[in-house]
């Protein structure tokens, strides 16, 4: 089996994508952050003093999606079209789950900015609120669905 990401002297390289067509390419990725209730309740009242975490962590998100090349070495440099990032409060886990959704016209994907993108939101909940809770956890962070490109579409089920 070759491998794309090794030279002939088995080191690592970046892909070459520059024979590749441009396509449509989405990604959507999720996680969780699992608060303690105090935690939870300050969140979802606005009572965390650095101010609103929902707020703060949607733009962490956004910027993180944007820095992907420059943390994940063999990451391509691509132009994001867009980036969104949604929330939902699950009042009965004190859990808050992160959605993101990138896009691009482009030669190479996209996931890796979707993943980035939560991770990055879920780092930013931990750090506003870590002053209250010092047993946050960040969890299930996974691709939920890409599409374009030679491989097609990937749902997970």
């Amino acid at each position: 089996m070759d491998f794309t990401h090794f030279n002939k002297q088995k080191r690592a390289k970046m892909v070459d994508v520059s024979s590749k067509k441009e396509t449509l390419r989405t990604a959507r990725a999720y996680g969780e952050v699992k608060l303690s209730n105090d935690a939870y309740n300050a969140v979802k009242n606005g009572k965390i003093k650095k101010g609103d975490v929902l707020a703060v962590a949607q733009v962490a998100g956004i910027m993180g999606a944007k820095q992907t090349p420059y943390l994940i070495p063999m990451c391509h440099p691509i132009p994001i079209e867009g980036i969104n990032i949604e929330f939902e409060m699950d009042d009965e886990n004190d859990t808050i789950k992160i959605f993101s959704e990138t896009r691009i016209t482009a030669k190479t994907g996209i996931e890796m900015e979707a993943v980035t993108a939560v991770t990055v939101a879920a780092l930013t909940i931990y750090d506003m609120c870590k002053a209250i809770d010092r047993s946050i956890e960040i969890k299930n962070i996974y691709l939920l669905h890409k599409e374009g490109g030679k491989s097609g579409i990937f749902h997970r089920d």
